[in-house]
């Protein structure tokens, strides 16, 4: 891993991770705790909206129990009186003080309802007529038969109806009806501080009142037919122990984006105070890795140039730390190879020059190999195809050892055209092609560009030789040789493929090492002859590459320079 990286992990694990982990943790914790505090403000909000609607319905309830028990009043509105003036002075004398100072801030309105034929309808006192015995809250009230009051919900009104029973009424139906004050209610409703809706719910879980600004269109449906959204807070209370709300509930529900306001209101601050924790960190580290990197890149590069022998040094900085140093021991070492190169300079030439002369003896010695060689290879080569076949193509065949021949010894030079590689190429493959008969096809093509390129005698030939004998002749079927010569990035590109029996990983490692040992010819003489004279001709200027597959086949590419100045002398 290059140091850069290192040191970008390194600010990655210790300083963005654990930045990030902690704010995400911290704005977690800090949403929990806050969606906790409003729950629990939540709660005792709709606790105290329960206590203030019980309190206002509890002033009706007072009422309703007042009457109910006064035995004056109730025999009053039950006896039958003899004439209009009768009931008129009874009504004067006390029912009208009775009903005086009974109306309070949580009572709207009451009336007092009896079937007494003989009782006007007068203030607080009205007939029980056909008319009221049709209206909703009567018909709700029919199915109560409690003593106590029944809290009914009625034309967007709640009310208290109770009957008036407690003593003997002669057979007369006669009823209390207490309005409580809606306004009062909806005050309590919108004033209760919860951050929500809330409904009030009958026994039967019908909606009766709500603050939700969409009530009027839900009043009297149930309650559990209403969807909500997935991210909602519930709440319910129920009234209990009290025989006139049994079963009455107030159910609310709250937007958990509503609790979570306030946390979003921080978010912004929260993610700015990490974008600060680790965009500065980020910066200190990100150019204090660029000042290391750049500087040991620059001694890179020069000591790679070194390679090359260019010793150039690098120039002087003022930093006093590792690398500074690294930097001022590297050009001391630099100038004092330099140095050394140039005194021993002298001697170098003289003795490149005794190498020069060893290796053009060598090469001389190379060339007058390969024709005994050949030869004998070409010679065996008839011998079995007129044992095996005892016919007269011999002369044929006699004939192109003999083209072959003459121009091995017409080139009087080092070098020939691709042309003439090519057609000496040809004549042995046409050899080949009378031993081995339908066994060997085999192709080449090149590229007309190149024919007049001038390359090293005889570079090819020894490759597609050993393709030939140690490749097909060993492969139970057809055998394969194709030779493509090209010109790409102005190189001469040699590509040779067989499909011959190969050879194993260890093999071709032991042959490429033989190629490169300045022994004595082996085994594969030819081609170390022909990769010898390519080094000693192009030096470190040509490409040589060999990939084999066992039992599959090889494949040789050979990559000479065109350029003039890399080309070899005559």
């Amino acid at each position: 891993m290059k140091l850069r990286d290192k040191l970008l992990l390194m600010y990655v694990l210790s300083v963005f991770i654990p930045i990030v982990v902690t704010n995400v943790v911290f704005y977690n914790v800090t949403s929990a705790n806050i969606r906790s505090q409003k729950t629990r403000d939540a709660g005792m909000a709709l606790n105290n909206l329960k206590n203030d609607l019980r309190v206002t319905i509890d002033q009706g309830v007072g009422l309703s129990y007042s009457l109910y028990t006064d035995p004056v009043f109730n025999d009053t509105i039950s006896r039958s009186f003899q004439s209009h003036f009768e009931y008129i002075d009874a009504y004067n004398s006390y029912l009208k003080g009775q009903f005086s100072g009974q109306l309070n801030q949580g009572i709207r309105w009451y009336q007092v309802y009896t079937d007494n034929s003989t009782i006007l309808s007068s203030g607080y006192i009205d007939r029980l007529t056909d008319v009221v015995r049709s209206s909703n809250w009567y018909v709700q009230f029919q199915a109560y038969t409690a003593p106590y009051p029944a809290l009914i919900s009625s034309d967007q009104m709640l009310s208290l109806v109770q009957r008036l029973d407690n003593l003997d009424t002669g057979g007369r139906e006669q009823l209390l009806k207490i309005d409580l004050n809606m306004d009062m209610i909806k005050q309590y409703f919108h004033n209760s501080g919860f951050d929500g809706k809330v409904y009030l719910l009958d026994p039967g879980g019908h909606i009766q009142f709500s603050n939700d600004p969409t009530a009027e269109a839900q009043i009297g449906k149930r309650y559990s037919e209403i969807q909500f959204p997935n991210k909602m807070i519930p709440f319910e209370l129920t009234y209990t122990g009290i025989n006139y709300l049994e079963g009455w509930s107030l159910q609310g529900v709250m937007d958990e984006e509503i609790v979570l306001k306030e946390v979003r209101k921080s978010r912004s601050f929260v993610v700015w105070l990490a974008c600060i924790n680790f965009v500065l960190p980020s910066i200190i580290i990100a150019a204090m890795s660029r000042s290391i990197h750049v500087r040991l890149v620059r001694i890179l590069k020069h000591m790679k140039k070194v390679k090359t022998q260019n010793f150039q040094t690098i120039p002087p900085e003022d930093a006093r730390d590792e690398i500074g140093q690294l930097t001022m021991e590297f050009n001391r070492m630099t100038e004092t190879i330099h140095n050394l190169i140039h005194e021993v300079y002298l001697a170098d030439i003289q003795k490149k020059d005794l190498e020069l002369k060893q290796q053009q003896a060598q090469l001389h010695a190379l060339h007058s190999q390969i024709n005994p060689h050949f030869l004998f290879n070409t010679l065996e080569s008839v011998r079995m195809r007129s044992l095996i076949k005892g016919e007269k193509e011999t002369a044929k065949i006699v004939h192109n050892m003999a083209k072959m021949f003459r121009k091995s010894i017409s080139w009087n030079q080092n070098d020939v055209t691709v042309q003439e590689e090519l057609e000496l190429i040809e004549s042995f493959l046409q050899i080949q092609k009378y031993r081995f008969g339908e066994k060997l096809q085999y192709t080449i093509e090149a590229d007309p560009a190149v024919l007049m390129y001038r390359i090293p005698k005889m570079v090819i030939l020894p490759f597609v030789e050993n393709a030939s004998i140690h490749g097909i002749e060993s492969s139970p079927g057809v055998g394969i040789i194709q030779l493509f010569v090209s010109m790409e990035n102005d190189q001469l590109h040699i590509r040779l493929t067989d499909n011959g029996i190969g050879m194993s990983q260890a093999k071709l490692e032991e042959l490429l090492s033989y190629l490169d040992q300045n022994t004595d010819m082996g085994e594969h003489v030819g081609m170390k002859n022909a990769y010898s004279r390519l080094k000693l001709c192009y030096k470190n200027h040509f490409s040589f590459d060999i990939q084999t597959w066992e039992g599959e086949g090889t494949r040789i590419q050979i990559k000479l320079p065109l350029d003039p100045s890399a080309m070899p002398d005559d």
